[in-house]
């Protein structure tokens, strides 16, 4: 029905896969110019919200706290969407620190501005590996309309599968040797790693199990990939390719990388477990077609 990204490069990607090229800043729509629709999908950085703003809502008379409390997050543009098309439902992705952010007052924030708009709430942190070879923790916040389900949706987040995934099932037979890092990066990185050991840190690269799974790929993976390099005989590690970091994802192969290797290594980085989505999905589908 509609979609929304900010970044020129993200957007070619959708373009490119889905036919559609999102609209720009979301913080520019009115959300009455928003179709209607009855799942909402979103994520959103997890920045700390003012609660100055209280006695000023209380003055004004307003209704929802959260104009006030969430005024110039992403989160706020979220709530706002929310409020005005009241979807039957929506699912929220996040990183797993959103729940200990600014010792517990953002989710706080977040939990009791949904719950204002009148949304039952189910929220629970999984973890990628049990659909993919990563280790890569993420909070999922679904909820429910009440005025069409009166708390009594039936959903449950979906039964994990066994992690029984690991890297070498998803790297290249030959990859190109500009992923393999120079000798000056591996000295740097191995030099890094002695100086932070040396203070008591654990920070530093990380050679990867190819039998086991991965550390979390971030966006900032187009850096140094220093947090998950592949071995190799002979040869100074490697990072991974474009799309074996699709594949960590669990994007299929058709998915198009129509971008730089940098700009997909942010991508990625920034992305959902596609097959840990899918699942819950299924699962808020399921409670959908359940009206009581």
């Amino acid at each position: 029905m509609f979609s929304s990204e900010w970044n020129k490069f993200a957007k070619s990607t959708y373009e490119a896969n889905f036919g559609e090229v999102p609209f720009g800043d979301i913080t520019k729509i009115n959300e009455k110019n928003i179709p209607d629709h009855d799942v909402l999908l979103g994520g959103f950085p997890c920045q700390p919200f003012s609660i100055a703003g209280v006695s000023k809502k209380n003055s004004l008379g307003r209704k929802h706290g959260f104009l006030d409390e969430t005024q110039g997050t992403l989160f706020f543009d979220v709530a706002r969407i929310i409020q005005k098309k009241r979807p039957k439902a929506f699912m929220l992705e996040n990183v797993k620190n959103l729940m200990s952010h600014d010792k517990g007052r953002t989710f706080k924030i977040i939990k009791k501005t949904l719950e204002e708009l009148d949304y039952s709430l189910h929220y629970q942190v999984i973890d990628g590996k049990h659909f993919v070879p990563q280790h890569r923790e993420r909070i999922i916040i679904v909820g429910f309309d009440k005025n069409v389900y009166g708390g009594k949706e039936k959903f449950t987040f979906p039964v994990l599968p066994e992690p029984v995934h690991n890297v070498g099932a998803v790297l290249e037979n030959k990859p190109d040797s500009k992923y393999t890092l120079s000798d000056k990066l591996w000295t740097f990185l191995k030099e890094y790693s002695e100086k932070h050991k040396a203070k008591g840190n654990g920070f530093g690269y990380g050679l990867t199990d190819l039998n086991g799974i991965s550390r979390t790929i971030s966006a900032r993976y187009y850096k140094d990939g220093s947090e998950v390099l592949i071995p190799q005989k002979g040869k100074n590690p490697r990072r991974l390719t474009p799309r074996e970091c699709a594949r960590m994802m669990g994007f299929p192969d058709t998915f198009v990388i129509p971008v730089s290797d940098n700009q997909a290594y942010r991508q990625f980085g920034n992305s959902v477990i596609v097959p840990l989505m899918e699942a819950v999905g299924k699962s808020v589908v399921k409670a959908l077609m359940h009206k009581p």
